[in-house]
């Protein structure tokens, strides 16, 4: 048996919580990758895996010695990667997830200076605004916005986001602007619904240092920012969100930002990662290139 290899597929087996996964992504054949953690806990003496028809999952003795391996691994990776060709002509595919807003208004338009400079790197752009899962989806890292809720993740901070409050045009010409919260009572909103927890959010608005929170009738819900925007152009109501969203059309006077001194709370915006995966060359590059476009502002 090779330990190496009996290591590195336990590892993936405990990310990928498939043993068929784990054997296709280290180009094992499949029936071998049940042979060799057997053969890895006999030479231990401890079992390692639970495994049933529905999921695989680790012992305690198996839980411990996954962190063990997946520290030894990063440092025999890390090794190889100063030493290689690769780790001075950064190459391959980096596998990153985010919304379609921030994909469409920020990355995207950013995206030829970052390919100029390492053309070997190919972007797999994963775009959802539900929140995923990096290890068992195989992601590199993701970019989210708004608090955050994953402890298992390595987050770094990039920006915070300010938020505005607007409306269409034509929706304040037919009902008013409002120019006080107590106003509010008159308007609707579009429903945002919230990915992860599948509820409405309510509107914020900051008074005298603290927030303030109103719920307004609503004839739309969605869950997606570009349909979000597109219903408030459509005159369904006020809205709140990210200014880099709604730049183009406060631009050109199609939405109007309202209520400006009580503005929504910045949103912050970081980069994750799983914390016991070895970040390659490529991730590090790409994480600090975010660092650096975020840095400009947005």
């Amino acid at each position: 048996m090779d330990h190496l290899v009996a290591m590195r597929l336990f590892v993936r087996i405990v990310e990928l919580k498939s043993f068929s996964r784990a054997a296709e992504k280290l180009e094992l054949p499949r029936g071998s990758a049940t042979q060799i953690i057997k053969q890895l806990e006999a030479r231990l003496g401890v079992k390692l895996l639970l495994r049933t028809t529905r999921q695989v999952r680790t012992t305690v003795d198996g839980e411990l010695y996954y962190a063990r391996c997946a520290a030894i691994l990063t440092e025999i990776d890390e090794v190889e990667a100063a030493f290689s060709q690769a780790a001075r002509q950064p190459q391959g595919r980096i596998r990153i997830n985010m919304s379609s807003s921030l994909c469409r208004h920020i990355l995207i338009p950013a995206l030829p200076g970052f390919c100029d400079r390492y053309p070997d790197i190919v972007l797999d752009i994963g775009v959802q605004d539900k929140q995923i899962d990096l290890i068992s989806e195989g992601v590199d890292c993701v970019l989210r916005i708004g608090e955050l809720r994953d402890s298992a993740l390595v987050a770094r901070p990039l920006a915070r986001l300010e938020q505005l409050t607007c409306a269409s045009a034509a929706y304040l010409a037919r009902y008013g602007t409002p120019v006080r919260l107590d106003e509010l009572a008159q308007h609707r909103t579009v429903d945002y619904i919230s990915a992860s927890s599948g509820r409405s959010i309510p509107l914020e608005f900051t008074l005298e240092g603290s927030i303030e929170y109103r719920s307004l009738p609503a004839s739309v819900a969605v869950n997606n920012g570009d349909a979000y925007v597109a219903a408030c152009e459509a005159d369904f109501g006020i809205i709140q969100l990210p200014t880099y969203h709604v730049r183009t059309q406060l631009e050109a006077g199609t939405l109007v930002e309202i209520l400006p001194d009580h503005r929504p709370p910045p949103l912050p915006l970081h980069v994750l990662y799983p914390q016991n995966r070895h970040l390659s060359q490529r991730v590090r590059i790409f994480v600090d290139w975010l660092g650096e476009l975020f840095a400009k502002g947005v």
